[in-house]
């Protein structure tokens, strides 16, 4: 027993000593990398400053397609409602059938129309939507990111038409990875990171931004085109897109019916 005390001890304080130079480690390399700092302070002057930064809220309307081998397997329709830096609602219709996703920080719920049913997010789901946090454009230029990883510049890469894209990366603490491109003209092109497939297969994801659009002083890619392996897998096609609306907590709590659920969110 005092054998196995020893041994247990001196592992905790093995792992108390690798997390205290892990984290030593960590803000060491936390330095400011003046080239990326540049890049980002540049995109979010070109998607509009202030207006861009203290943007709040967002609600979004349009069309959200999935793809396979070149063509669209699925087309519906989405509602999806913002309040940074993490509450998200999103609805979708397709078919006749009504299917809401929502999350508030560690928590979501799922309301599936076909079947009628609510449910809480498991946590795949949950952890799918912090990762959609983590890869997301208005996380990097908005510094969601900067108590938990480090921006460092790339170089160049080669772009359309001979041009050359300035590319810079993101990594957290955990090791996850994000590499955003950005064109000569200060606009946000792709984001690149790795994830894992439903059949535990790891993918390249790329979200290419596509037709800037400029609404209440903010321009905003319209067009959002995720390949995997490099091949397309879906598109969305924004339609029209609010800022900083007043939004109530109520959109966000669970229903509590199908019924409910199914009622259109009004303002």
């Amino acid at each position: 027993m005092k054998y196995f005390n020893s041994v247990f001890f001196q592992s905790i304080k093995f792992c108390l000593l690798v997390f205290v130079f892990s984290s030593i480690a960590f803000s060491q390399t936390q330095k400011t990398d003046e080239k990326a700092e540049a890049i980002i302070k540049k995109a979010a002057e070109k998607l509009g400053g202030e207006n861009y930064l203290n943007i709040k809220s967002q609600i979004s309307r349009g069309k959200f397609s999935v793809m396979r081998d070149g063509a669209v397997i699925s087309f519906q329709s989405f509602v999806d409602i913002l309040v940074f830096p993490d509450k998200e609602r999103t609805e979708f219709k397709g078919g006749g059938v009504k299917t809401v996703q929502t999350n508030v920080g560690d928590a979501g719920w799922v309301f599936d129309g076909g079947a009628e049913m609510i449910r809480d997010q498991n946590a795949a789901q949950i952890e799918n939507f912090k990762r959609g946090i983590r890869v997301s454009l208005d996380n990097l230029l908005r510094g969601g990111w900067r108590k938990d990883g480090v921006l460092t510049y790339v170089g160049k890469r080669p772009a359309t038409l001979g041009k050359r894209n300035d590319a810079v990366k993101l990594v957290y603490k955990d090791g996850f990875t994000v590499e955003f491109e950005f064109s000569d003209e200060n606009l946000p092109v792709k984001a690149i990171y790795k994830m894992t497939n439903p059949d535990n297969e790891e993918t390249t994801e790329e979200d290419r931004y596509a037709q800037f659009i400029e609404i209440q002083g903010i321009k905003a890619p319209f067009i959002i085109d995720r390949f995997s392996n490099g091949a397309p897998s879906s598109r969305i096609n924004f339609e029209n897109i609010e800022y900083n609306k007043k939004i109530p907590d109520s959109v966000f709590n669970k229903p509590n019916s199908p019924k409910e659920a199914k009622k259109d969110v009004k303002f």
